[in-house]
């Protein structure tokens, strides 16, 4: 059967499509406005810890109610926002969720599971693994400690990059210009404290001597932080690997912070090697 030929405008479109856009008009050329609407919209919630109306939600992307309802909508619909009994809209975990189906997180993660449940029963602590992505740090991967009781962060949790361990590990380990780009590109979650550029230089130069970052968590007290990098191929911080340490009171026995700080290291370089990375070096 012979297929009908196209109509003009189709066979314009794909003759425009044929060709590469001039720098700057592609753009707009192609801008697809209901997209952008959608972007806009998962951007602004994840910016956000409470979540907005869609009174709020319209006013922070800079739009009318009439114009963003139908793709709140469409986006609670497919599992990506979800609405309160107060009519907020927030983010679910769908988006990473489908992040994790990329075969390299996914692959860091299952390799890296077993070493992490390792780690927690040998330091009797819980422990996770932090990535950076846009921004932010991001647990990807958590394990609870065997103890009857336990602190730890749960899977997709954002932290702040310039005030934890994580962070800390996840810019120290990087070359001037990724860390720059990084610094450039930082979102403060909800508590994040201001560091002066001095002070978060001098952390990061220690971490950098040092191979690890172990300091007194900013957010909590009674806790220490340690984490360690993982690295990959060409030698290039991937992850970290923190143990946000509890020092136990009473009598029963349990690895001290020097002790868990060597776990840790012996983890994280485990799990480099693992990864590809050539010449780990934990310091310990």
């Amino acid at each position: 059967m012979k297929q009908a030929a196209p109509a003009p405008e189709e066979q314009q479109g794909q003759e425009a499509d044929e060709g590469a856009a001039p720098e700057g008009e592609g753009a707009l050329r192609y801008a697809a406005p209901a997209l952008e609407k959608g972007l806009d919209i998962l951007e602004a919630l994840a910016d956000s810890v409470s979540g907005y109306t869609l009174n709020e939600l319209a006013q922070k992307v800079g739009r009318k109610v009439s114009e963003i309802f139908r793709m709140a909508v469409t986006l609670q619909r497919r599992g990506f926002v979800q609405v309160d009994e107060n009519d907020r809209y927030t983010l679910t975990l769908r988006m990473f969720e489908l992040a994790h189906r990329q075969q390299p997180l996914k692959s860091l993660v299952s390799v890296a599971l077993p070493l992490l449940r390792e780690l927690a029963n040998r330091s009797r602590q819980s422990c996770h693994l932090a990535m950076y992505q846009g921004g932010r740090v991001v647990v990807i991967a958590q394990v609870e400690s065997p103890e009857r009781w336990s602190f730890g962060l749960k899977v997709g949790v954002v932290m702040g990059l310039t005030d934890t361990s994580s962070g800390h590990v996840l810019l120290a380990f990087r070359d001037e210009i990724d860390r720059a780009r990084m610094l450039r590109a930082h979102i403060g979650v909800e508590g994040e404290l201001e560091m002066d550029p001095g002070e978060l230089f001098a952390i990061l130069q220690d971490v950098r001597e040092r191979g690890y970052s172990a300091m007194p968590s900013r957010q909590t007290r009674g806790i220490t932080n340690i984490a360690f990098p993982v690295m990959g191929a060409a030698d290039h911080v991937i992850a970290s690997i923190n143990v946000p340490y509890i020092e136990r009171i009473d009598q029963k026995s349990a690895p001290d912070v020097a002790q868990v700080r060597g776990i840790v290291g012996n983890i994280a370089g485990r799990l480099s090697a693992l990864m590809g990375a050539s010449g780990y070096n934990d310091n310990e």
